[in-house]
């Protein structure tokens, strides 16, 4: 390290510094040193937190809230506001080190060995990594980032989490880690928030295996179109493998699972907490309070009608969801209406039960493997799990190209998606095949999940599905793959005139008041001129 003092570069660790400037001095400098590197780890933490979401949602953000093309965009107002909190919780974070070291040692009881190794980030936590010792165990103590996950509903997801970890170790082969301790808020060091310690696994991303090539890291990830078919073919019968397992696990309700203490019993206790309610209200504007009551289903019917009345309240909330664009307005208000009325005919498979552990994010990102072996050593991530409609769980994967689909919807490019897909898709249900016929006999009457999975690419409850689950993508979902001219005439003819007119003034006075408040913040001052 050195210095620049008088034009003369010197080290401020040599003699002639130390005689010159004296120790206090030193300690002066020693100091601004630690602060350098706590703000550089805090720096690493946070950096690319644009890119972060970007890949969590498959798609690249417009930069500028006037430019609004055809994807829902996401408030860059509240956006600010994560990046700024999510910027102040890492140096937090950093700054408690030692504290959650010596946390980690006393809940797992190492006897003062405990020695921080490095930090993790995720898009939704942050994450050290602690060793036992010159030991070669491991662990990560994992904590959820304020802003990017609504606070309020910090300790819920992690208790969700957690709950989901422990089912699936128990009840499947799918390597999940060890969840050594957790906790909520009141009991984390500095009270930094709910926590989770489980082990470290070593292993290589799984998506880094299976991507294509580039030199451009802000790139959408996305299947490297040489992939080798054999490698493939391991890695996917192994998916097939966790997913057939989960698929034989059922519960009578729609919402979060926990275990009775007493019984050991394990059913839903809570409501389904899932990704799109956390970005709906984080990124979209939506009040939480909108969800308060929201309680666990028992028909699947329901819990669509249930996102129905979510995506208008979005889209009612949300003031720059179509910017300036009378007839995006229109589209999303339009596409919204017309989702409800797809619930009979695409909503209602195994309408009451039983029901799927379903995971939003269990996809190559969120699994390690040995590059070697090809095996998979590590499923992560099981925020957001819950039990949910069985037709989610008996979807193709949508993760096969690596790249969302919405990402391809929204590009205009569906028939290359569907050309790069559907042959993916097909190897993909072989390797399902292949895992049920060494498997032990379905239940009797059972139909196998690739017969469902055929099913429901053919059906079109693919999309439907897909347009569920996001807020932000399900109107250029519809427009694309769900449309029909039938039930399009049939929602206009519920729409007067007047209705209409009052709908699109109200969205550009939104849009107004919304371009005025971000012209007025200066964080977004180098953006306008």
């Amino acid at each position: 390290m050195s210095d620049r003092k008088g034009g003369k570069i010197i080290d401020p660790k040599s003699i002639d510094f130390l005689d010159a400037q004296g120790k206090e001095s030193q300690r002066r400098r020693e100091e601004a040193a630690e602060k350098r590197r706590k703000d550089e780890e805090a720096k690493k933490m946070t950096e690319d937190a644009g890119k972060d979401s970007q890949q969590r949602r498959g798609k690249v953000l417009i930069l500028f809230f006037f430019i609004c093309e055809k994807m829902a965009p996401y408030d860059f107002i509240a956006e600010q506001d994560i990046l700024d909190e999510r910027k102040a919780f890492a140096r937090k974070l950093v700054d408690a080190t030692d504290a959650i070291v010596l946390f980690v040692d006393e809940e797992l009881e190492w006897n003062g060995t405990a020695k921080h190794v490095g930090y993790l980030k995720g898009s939704f936590n942050f994450s050290l990594r602690v060793r036992r010792g010159e030991s070669g165990e491991h662990v990560i103590v994992r904590f959820p980032v304020p802003g990017n996950i609504y606070g309020p509903w910090r300790d819920e997801k992690v208790q969700n989490e957690v709950m989901a970890m422990k089912f699936i170790r128990q009840h499947t082969s799918i390597p999940v880690p060890i969840v050594r301790s957790w906790g909520f808020t009141e009991k984390s060091p500095e009270q930094l928030g709910p926590f989770i310690i489980m082990d470290f696994i070593e292993g290589d991303d799984l998506s880094d295996l299976l991507q294509q090539p580039t030199e451009n890291t802000k790139d959408a990830i996305v299947l490297d179109p040489d992939m080798d078919d054999t490698k493939l073919d391991i890695i996917y019968e192994q998916i097939a493998g966790f997913m057939l397992e989960l698929s034989r696990l059922s519960f009578a309700r729609i919402g979060a699972i926990s275990q009775d203490a007493t019984s050991g019993q394990w059913a839903v206790t809570g409501r389904p907490l899932t990704y799109d309610m956390n970005e709906v209200v984080t990124l979209g504007g939506c009040p939480a309070d909108q969800f308060a009551t929201l309680t666990s289903f028992d028909r699947a019917s329901d819990f669509f009608s249930g996102r129905a009345e979510s995506f208008k309240a979005h889209f009612e909330a949300q003031r720059n969801i179509a910017g300036d664009d009378q007839d995006l307005v229109w589209d999303q208000l339009i596409a919204r209406r017309c989702f409800a009325e797809l619930i009979p005919t695409h909503g209602a498979e195994d309408d009451e039960g039983p029901f799927k552990l379903f995971c939003d994010d269990l996809r190559p990102t969120n699994m390690l493997v040995d590059p070697k072996t090809l095996q998979i050593t590590a499923v992560l991530d099981f925020e957001f799990t819950n039990a949910m409609p069985a037709q989610f769980a008996n979807d193709p994967p949508w993760w096969l190209l690596l790249k969302q689909p919405a990402v391809w919807v929204e590009a205009g490019e569906v028939q290359e998606f569907l050309d790069l897909f559907i042959p993916r898709k097909e190897q993909f249900l072989r390797a399902m095949e292949r895992v049920e016929a060494r498997s032990s006999p379905a239940a009797a009457g059972e139909v196998a999940i690739s017969k469902r999975m055929r099913d429901s690419w053919q059906s079109g409850r693919f999309w439907f599905n897909m347009a569920s689950r996001s807020s932000f993508d399900m109107s250029e979902i519809f427009w694309a793959t769900l449309y029909r001219e039938d039930l399009h005439n049939t929602v206009l003819e519920t729409i007067t005139p007047a209705e209409k007119e009052w709908l699109l003034r109200r969205k550009m006075d939104q849009f107004d008041a919304y371009r005025r408040e971000r012209e007025s913040d200066e964080r977004f001052a180098e953006q306008h001129p």
